[in-house]
């Protein structure tokens, strides 16, 4: 059993960024920070934060750096007093303010965020917002003539690091895992779905503070959880936040596929018949594995 340990923790090390990628994300986040910080707010100051996936340090190495940065409660009045989408307009400054850094780096608008796409496949997805009272952000919305919406991603980090810790960081891994096999199967759930998911799994799992030695099982009873979510539920709470967590289709019969596969797999490991393993391990997550 002692192989299904170094199998699992080498697999979890191969989801991560490497040390170059992590260090060009802090670079640029710095350098995006900065160049945003002259235009709205005139110097400097920590008006930006990682959210999303990265944010809730559940990504894994193709995942997209999701920023919020904050704007001046002027620069709020100012553009929602517009007649006309001051939304789009808000997002179009964040833009030209970013092509003076960024040149001739590819910098698009896309509805409630301004995308960055660096020619290393990094990319970063920005949204500007106010920060309110309660520490939830209004951000801009172009769609149907422009709107506001709020989002609350504080409470979203706060939940899955206080569930990581709870549970031998197995929280953050089996989020990882999960993406592993999001990717690999084209599952349609979002980053925050899998998170909050997740969570509730671990929440009453019987092994949540193992180790890598209880990850065939983890991947075993986490997908039969999956595989019996309710296919007809339009909506979850997502962790921390409570903020409706919308489904973007149906997952469940690709869980049971995975369950069954992981199934097999740990039947495979006992018989010591690696190969036919390794190959179910792989059909679940791919070849990270």
């Amino acid at each position: 059993m002692a192989d299904i340990e170094r199998k699992f923790r080498t697999f979890c090390g191969n989801l991560r960024m490497s040390n170059t990628d992590i260090a060009n994300v802090r670079m640029r986040y710095d350098r995006i920070r900065g160049c945003l910080n002259r235009a709205f707010w005139g110097g400097e100051g920590y008006h930006t934060l990682y959210v999303g996936s990265y944010g809730r340090g559940t990504a894994i190495h193709l995942s997209d750096i999701d920023i919020i940065y904050e704007i001046p409660y002027s620069t709020y009045c100012q553009y929602d007093g517009y007649i006309g989408n001051g939304q789009s307009a808000l997002l179009q400054k964040v833009k030209d303010t970013l092509h003076l850094t960024y040149p001739s780096t590819k910098i698009r608008g896309d509805g409630q965020v301004v995308v960055v796409a660096f020619s290393d496949g990094i990319v970063f997805e920005i949204v500007p917002g106010y920060k309110l009272s309660d520490g939830s952000f209004l951000y801009p919305d172009t769609h149907d003539g422009g709107r506001w919406r709020i989002t609350n991603p504080i409470p979203e980090i706060n939940a899955v690091r206080d569930m990581n810790a709870l549970t031998n960081k197995n929280m953050q891994q089996l989020c990882r895992m999960a993406r592993a096999w999001k990717d690999k199967h084209d599952v349609p759930m979002s980053g925050l779905l899998i998170d909050t998911l997740v969570g509730r799994f671990l929440r009453n799992w019987d092994y949540r503070d193992k180790s890598y030695l209880y990850y065939d099982w983890m991947t075993r009873d986490f997908f039969n959880f999956l595989r019996n979510e309710d296919d007809g539920k339009a909506y979850w709470s997502a962790i921390g936040s409570n903020q409706h967590v919308y489904r973007k289709g149906a997952f469940q019969r690709k869980a049971e596929e995975a369950y069954w596969d992981a199934m097999s797999a740990i039947e495979y490991e006992g018989k010591n018949w690696e190969y036919s393993a390794n190959s179910k391990w792989r059909e679940i997550y791919g070849s990270k594995f």
